[in-house]
């Protein structure tokens, strides 16, 4: 088969790594790509954006037999639903199902008709409404802009001022341009033993009946050692989470994963896909501090490393609504990424920078923001580069990766120092 991947990160190049792997799989693309996935997929320059442009290329194209669409942009403007509708099969969730992520207002919708945990919230279009309401209940608070905001709409505020100066940054400062159009105001979830929480990404294959969890991971999102700093993507990630247990993947199964997925079917928008679970353990259980219509950035790349079953196999179970039939098997072991990012992401920051590799011998490069300039490779994003490294346990698997990291660099290259010791006693 020949197999059309679209997305241009680190999480497109994982899963085109991962795709590779298939017997099966005879030629792979990537629309549009980075430097990364031109070394094992041929980089279509299309606009994946333009539902007319991407319908253009597949009714041309008859030799490419799937389609994977993965980032939260496209999915929110329906590509699936485009190349559904001139006959290709595809992996990835409807636009009506997308809505899961690309509204936060829906999800909460959604979780409160279900009984979903998650965290206490309010839903604001007006600004003063909001404000009088954020004065009533105080800080701490979390604030999220509505729509898609590349995952940094999300501002967590310790005191009031904070707290008003970011609804004022959402709302009349338009900082996140139509995203912040609707803002919801929530509880923040506090967790065990841990400020502000134990937090655990929990990716599912769902084929809109059937849903089969993956291994957990856990990311980190603050720019900044030990969880300082803004919001970003994410700057690294590790796989399994230390403190989940069978029983608490049996709980969230039971209380979150399965009620969500049956909740969307019942809506009329059916889910097939990748959801994913953003969790916190809490003195009252597991609640949802988001949904996701898609893999995970970089979770991806912890967890399919660690996928024993072909990749293709279940994407094709999941477009045929046979997941039932798949049995997924995972590796023993764990898995470490460190995220090298742009001096200044995620604000501002250079690109066009040339990037030295040497020694990576322990460890998988995954390109995120990567370019070709003059035969040379440089760096052409916030998020550069995905140091990703397999061990027996977390501590080994995260020195494989750091060794890598030593043996990379261009110039202001940052990174987290502290990936893989979360949740640790002491």
């Amino acid at each position: 088969m020949n197999v059309l991947v679209i997305g241009t990160g680190g999480r497109e190049h994982a899963i085109l790594k991962a795709l590779r792997k298939s017997p099966r799989v005879e030629n792979l693309y990537c629309m549009k790509g980075n430097a990364g996935t031109a070394e094992i997929a041929t980089n279509v320059d299309v606009d994946f954006m333009n539902a007319e442009a991407v319908k253009k290329y597949a009714t041309s194209h008859p030799e490419i037999d799937y389609y994977v669409v993965t980032p939260d942009d496209p999915l929110a403007a329906g590509i699936v639903d485009a190349l559904e509708s001139v006959g290709k099969r595809c992996f990835g969730p409807s636009k009506a199902a997308a809505e899961i992520e690309s509204s936060k207002s829906f999800a909460k919708d959604l979780m409160k008709k279900y009984g979903i945990p998650t965290a206490r919230s309010e839903t604001f279009t007006d600004y003063g409404l909001a404000l009088e309401y954020l004065r009533r209940v105080g800080a701490p608070i979390v604030l999220k802009a509505d729509g898609l905001a590349l995952g940094k709409g999300v501002l967590i505020c310790d005191t009031l001022s904070q707290a008003e100066e970011a609804l004022k940054e959402i709302m009349l400062d338009r900082a996140f341009g139509a995203a912040g159009n609707r803002v919801v105001v929530e509880e923040m979830l506090r967790g065990l033993k841990y400020t502000p929480g134990e937090e655990v990404s929990l990716l599912c294959f769902t084929d809109g009946k059937t849903v089969k969890p993956m291994i957990t991971a856990c990311d980190h999102k603050r720019a900044s050692d030990g969880d300082r700093g803004l919001n970003t993507g994410g700057m690294g990630t590790f796989s399994p989470c230390p403190f989940w247990t069978p029983e608490d993947e049996e709980e969230v199964m039971r209380t979150i994963v399965r009620p969500a997925v049956d909740g969307m079917r019942a809506e009329g928008r059916p889910f097939k896909g990748c959801l994913y679970v953003g969790l916190m353990r809490t003195d009252g259980g597991y609640k949802v501090v988001e949904f996701n219509c898609r893999f995970g950035d970089p979770e991806t790349q912890v967890v399919l490393p660690m996928l024993k079953t072909d990749l293709l196999d279940i994407f094709e179970a999941v477009t045929d609504g046979r997941l039932s039939d798949i049995d997924i098997e995972w590796e023993d072991g764990a898995c470490v990424c460190v995220v090298l990012a742009s001096g200044g992401y995620p604000i501002h920051y250079d690109k066009g920078d040339e990037i030295t590799i040497g020694n990576v011998e322990d460890a998988d490069i995954v390109h995120a923001g990567t370019a070709r300039k003059n035969g040379r490779l440089v760096t052409n994003g916030g998020r550069v580069l995905d140091v990703v490294a397999k061990g027996k346990d977390i501590d080994d698997a995260r020195r494989k990766a750091y060794a890598a990291v030593a043996g990379i660099e261009w110039r202001n290259m940052q990174y987290r120092h502290d990936i893989g010791i979360k949740y640790r006693e002491g």
